[in-house]
């Protein structure tokens, strides 16, 4: 793409104002996906809550972004980014509400497990900057559309404390924090209708590509049918997890018998998934996909495994750090959530900055910096101890955010290249394993000590660098009409 039809960050016109309004309704979504983590304290002194109570309210927050991460790229690829994006921030303002005026651990539970779904959110703002922006800026573009709407969980660490003492104190209100997380949910319903006026799928002119066949993801081979069977796995193994979590042996949410329904429920939905599956690629069987049309899952895989390593740590550490610096250094909550704000602020720069990297260096090259600085991050915090000066852990800690969040921008550089027109199921997939790795990580926290936690997420990230070893650099070309109306084919490397 010529320098003049480049990446202009301060406009507000043509695909500048879609991946603008597209990073604020992320924005949003983060926003009121992590409203709750800045304000713990006042909710567990308000509820009753235990430690234990506190911990389940965290995994069960990441906890239904698995599904509806593949539920929603399935969607956005059928219906489009405009309406899918527009539904999920109106119809995820309910649950916002449910949480702020719940009076019980259960009712709390459930708010929170259902705002999960807001999580998935992320999915349709990846399939609609790939539709304006091309191959050569969609790593920038998608990282800014990542990194600033990530800026959402900063934000909520940052304001909501603050707005609910000004509530609390300018209008004399007890449990001010249901007011606070209320206009969250009220700022999503709001932008669910300013987002809808103001977008479009695509640009004039141009195409919105759908998948052949909606369902199930569509591979192209039949060893890619096996490996996409196998991915899967992870993603119910999470699910019984937390249901493992939820059950007598662990907070007691689920009766003995109701945790062996929700058992058997996930082994029929993984049986239907297979058969769904089948549906969709049974032709791979009988007859061979033309060269041409073919793409590699492997590609899938091997983001699926990084991004269960990067974003996966990132909403794991999101939730835990305010408790981990208060814990470690003996710091009151509201300057412990400012200091691990700062892991979430670095989103601002640094997955964008993943993004550009990986469109001016190439996507592998990236990914194996990246991921390798990941994990040698986490082994560094997982040294951090009260003997530490402060400042010295909040720098290491803001270093390892660095790769952590640049790592997702260049993992987000590489999906839409992969196959254009799956792009909200590849998405939806590579995004649902970011949540895999959240729920396992809390899982592992609930039951370790901190040190621990950021080893076995060191280990994770070795595994990835390993794992980023059989990736192939995305090649090819993809058609873009730029917003004059001409023509270009951009060539990917």
């Amino acid at each position: 793409m010529s320098n003049q039809a480049g990446i202009k960050l301060w406009s507000f016109t043509g695909k500048m104002k879609t991946l603008h309004l597209s990073w604020m309704a992320f924005f949003i979504t983060f926003m009121v996906w992590f409203n709750h983590a800045p304000l713990l304290a006042v909710i567990a002194d308000t509820l009753g809550l235990s430690s234990s109570e506190i911990k389940t309210l965290l995994i069960l927050n990441v906890a239904l972004t698995i599904p509806a991460r593949i539920v929603v790229g399935m969607l956005t690829d059928k219906y489009g980014p405009r309406l899918t994006y527009a539904a999920i921030l109106a119809v995820c303002s309910v649950p916002c509400f449910m949480f702020a005026f719940a009076q019980s651990f259960e009712q709390a539970a459930i708010a929170r497990f259902l705002l999960g779904f807001i999580g998935a959110g992320f999915v349709v703002g990846i399939r609609m900057v790939s539709e304006w922006f091309p191959a050569n800026e969609l790593g920038t573009a998608e990282g800014i559309y990542g990194g600033w709407g990530n800026f959402g969980s900063a934000a909520a660490a940052m304001s909501l404390p603050l707005v609910t003492l000004y509530i609390g104190s300018t209008f004399g209100i007890e449990d001010a924090w249901r007011y606070s997380i209320a206009l969250t949910g009220l700022l999503s319903l709001v932008f669910s209708v300013i987002w809808y006026m103001n977008v479009t799928d695509t640009p004039k002119g141009s195409t919105y590509f759908k998948p052949k066949q909606t369902g199930a993801m569509e591979v192209t081979s039949v060893g890619d049918f096996y490996l996409l069977l196998i991915m899967k796995l992870p993603m119910y193994g999470a699910l019984a997890l937390l249901t493992w979590k939820l059950s007598p042996e662990g907070v007691s949410l689920l009766s003995s018998s109701m945790t062996i329904i929700a058992y058997v429920s996930l082994v029929l939905l993984f049986i239907l998934e297979v058969w769904k599956t089948y549906q969709v690629n049974g032709h791979l069987f009988s007859k061979e996909v033309p060269e041409i049309h073919r793409y590699q899952f492997k590609q899938v895989a091997v983001l699926n495994v990084l991004y269960f390593a990067t974003f996966g740590s990132e909403l794991a550490v999101v939730s835990m750090l305010p408790l981990f610096f208060a814990e470690t250094f003996s710091l009151d909550m509201v300057y412990a959530g400012m200091l691990a704000s700062l892991y979430a602020f670095m989103n601002l720069m640094s997955r964008p900055g993943g993004g550009w990297l990986s469109d001016k260096f190439g996507r592998k090259k990236t990914l194996l910096i990246l991921t390798a600085g990941l994990a040698v991050g986490y082994f560094a915090m997982a040294s951090i101890n009260s003997t530490w000066s402060l400042p010295l852990a909040v720098v290491i800690v803001m270093a390892c955010s660095f790769f952590v969040q640049a790592g997702e921008g260049a993992v987000f550089a590489a999906v839409p290249l992969i196959k254009r027109r799956l792009t909200g199921q590849i998405a939806g997939m590579t995004g649902a394993y970011g949540n895999v790795g959240a729920v396992v990580y809390l899982t592992v926290l609930s039951m370790v000590s901190y040190q621990t936690f950021f080893l076995v997420i060191a280990a994770t990230a070795v595994v990835g660098f390993i794992t980023l070893l059989f990736m192939q650099e995305p090649k090819g070309s993809i058609t873009e009409i730029r917003e004059d109306g001409t023509v270009e084919l951009i060539q990917v490397h």
